[in-house]
């Protein structure tokens, strides 16, 4: 209770000084990030890591998985994963490379990019609502500060 003349305490919402951390912040930014994600791309049945594999290799024709690996900062294994499933959708196809027999390269099928169209779709939609809360300057800025954290 606060006594005349003192400043009431400010409204944390319940979360106590777990409220200062950036990390906690960070997470619930993801959070709320993610779930958009999810609501948006429910249709297409698709994860944010299978539209990042499928953007890439329609932007790279032939890449090899080590090579998502590398710009998608995955580890192999997770890779491979999304790449099976990609591939049991009849979305990608596996090749071998013709510099490098021991490199399976990928590209998409048909039915990949149909999927890769209409995840295009929704991925503005999702920025859309994203971008949204922001103005051009805020969000040149906030770009600025993620990449310094992650670049």
């Amino acid at each position: 209770m606060t006594q005349p003349g003192e400043t009431p305490p400010s409204d944390d919402g319940g979360i106590g000084a777990i409220g200062d951390i950036l990390g906690f912040h960070i997470r619930l930014a993801h959070g709320a990030v993610y779930r958009h994600f999810m609501e948006t791309f429910e249709h297409l049945g698709l994860t944010q890591k299978q539209v990042s594999v499928l953007w890439l290799v329609d932007d790279h024709p032939g890449i090899a998985q080590a090579e998502l690996s590398r710009r998608l900062q995955m580890d192999r294994a997770t890779v491979m994963a999304i790449v099976n499933r990609l591939q049991a959708r009849d979305f990608l196809e596996r090749g071998e490379s013709t510099e490098d027999r021991r490199r399976q390269t990928l590209t998409l099928r048909p039915a990949g990019k149909t999927a890769l169209a209409q995840a295009r779709e929704a991925v503005v939609e999702h920025e859309n609502w994203l971008k949204g809360r922001f103005n051009k300057r805020e969000l040149k800025q906030l770009i600025g500060l993620l990449t310094r954290i992650h670049g």
